[in-house]
């Protein structure tokens, strides 16, 4: 992977006295783009992956779009003897996370025995393998249910399976929280380092294309059923009539500044602040609470809204949320007071997926200046005063802080500062 060559300086973090945690390798798996230069030429082109799904016969419902990563050959990329006991979404992030180690030409057995881990955000688990060896119960009967179904469909296999692959014997866990989880999984691992661990693999990818999952999101309702892939998913815009869920996601390897230094490290940027909170029941009539997400990131970071450059929304496609999420970023940096940008558009809902994406996203456009666009939406709405970025990457702007938003289902919300 390109980039040009950043020594992490001797830095401590002002807001809580511990060693700067710094991303060193970026691995993704995406819609529109499978491995993280793939995926990042394909989104500064505007290029969407957001196509009829193909995973299994959509024909007869309503929904039938969705965000498949392409051209994944399992066989390609995962040892054949793990084949039989993983999910795609298991495959997809083994894939990630050793893109993720490579890039940052790092090898875990060189690092002390426990120094190494993996905390990885989930939202469902293996959904698709739990599916068939439910159908294979039913159908057949409990000895055809492969003794496998025990932890592939787990929600914490993620983490379980890039541990074992690549050694990472040091504390490791899993956060659920939907969308918000691949930031929170980020700020747990950052807790980890200021713990003593010297690297965490650490982000989300998530996929769960199957009959099973899709009736779960039709059942919600807030699915968008348009048949346009290039109208389906509009985040912001007056005609934003739902999601589209996708899978996929990004890991990255996440080591304190001093064993990046010490090593002579890449370094594509700091995770400076960070912080989640939770919507009250909604019956109080509080409302959301991502602006004080972000309120508490900054401060975190040591960072005025002023110093923001670019916000990396969760852009939900839905008009109710676009205009909650719209409010809060205008609360905090005034009516069209930063540029903002949502490139899952280009993804589709890739649940814990979709907020580590934005979060590479975030230190890539820091790294190369420049910010993607929003496709799909032409316009934000006018109930939405937000100086979105539509149509071409915006250059020209001088670019070294990033805010990256997400919100989980039931009331999760998260807010991480990047720098470069």
């Amino acid at each position: 992977m390109t980039g040009t060559p950043v020594l992490a300086p001797a830095a401590r973090d002002a807001s809580a006295g511990t060693t700067h945690a710094v991303v060193t390798g970026i691995g993704v798996a995406a819609p529109n783009g499978l491995g993280a230069d793939a995926w990042w030429a394909a989104v500064l082109r505007g290029e969407s992956g957001i196509r009829p799904l193909t995973r299994f016969d959509a024909s007869r419902y309503p929904a039938r779009l969705a965000g498949e990563v392409p051209g994944f050959v399992a066989e390609e990329h995962v040892p054949s003897r793990l084949l039989p006991q993983t999910d795609q979404v298991t495959r997809l992030s083994l894939t990630a996370a050793e893109e993720a180690l490579r890039d940052a030409d790092v090898d875990p057995a060189e690092l002390p025995e426990y120094a190494a881990g993996a905390v990885t955000g989930a939202s469902a688990g293996g959904f698709e393998f739990g599916q068939r060896e439910l159908q294979a119960l039913w159908s057949k009967g409990s000895q055809h249910v492969s003794a496998y179904q025990a932890f592939a469909w787990f929600y914490a296999v993620n983490s379980g399976q890039i541990s074992i692959r690549h050694g990472l014997r040091g504390a490791s866990g899993v956060v659920v929280s939907e969308q918000a989880g691949g930031i929170d999984a980020v700020g747990q691992a950052r807790r980890q380092l200021r713990r003593g661990a010297s690297l965490v693999v650490t982000g989300a990818v998530d996929s769960a294309l199957c009959p099973w999952a899709w009736a779960a999101h039709l059942a919600e309702g807030r699915m968008s059923l348009a048949d346009d892939p290039d109208r389906a998913f509009l985040p912001f815009s007056a005609q934003a009539s739902g999601y589209v869920p996708g899978e996929g996601g990004a890991l990255l390897v996440l080591e304190t500044a001093d064993a990046a230094r010490a090593r002579g490290a890449r370094v594509y940027g700091t995770v400076a602040g960070y912080a989640a909170t939770f919507d009250p029941d909604p019956a109080a009539g509080d409302g959301s609470r991502l602006a004080a997400a972000a309120e508490l990131a900054l401060a975190d970071a040591g960072v005025r809204p002023g110093q923001v450059d670019v916000v990396f929304a969760d852009g939900a496609g839905e008009r109710v949320a676009d205009r909650a999420e719209a409010r809060a970023i205008a609360a905090l940096f005034g009516a069209y007071g930063v540029p903002v940008t949502a490139p899952k558009s280009m993804t589709g809902r890739l649940a814990s997926g979709g907020a580590a994406l934005d979060l590479a996203a975030a230190l890539f456009a820091l790294r190369d200046q420049v910010i993607p666009p929003t496709t799909g939406t032409a316009q934000p709405a006018e109930d939405c005063p937000v100086d979105l970025v539509t149509g071409a990457p915006r250059r020209g702007v001088a670019l070294r802080t990033a805010l990256v938003l997400a919100r989980g289902r039931g009331g999760f919300n998260a807010a991480a500062v990047v720098r470069a």
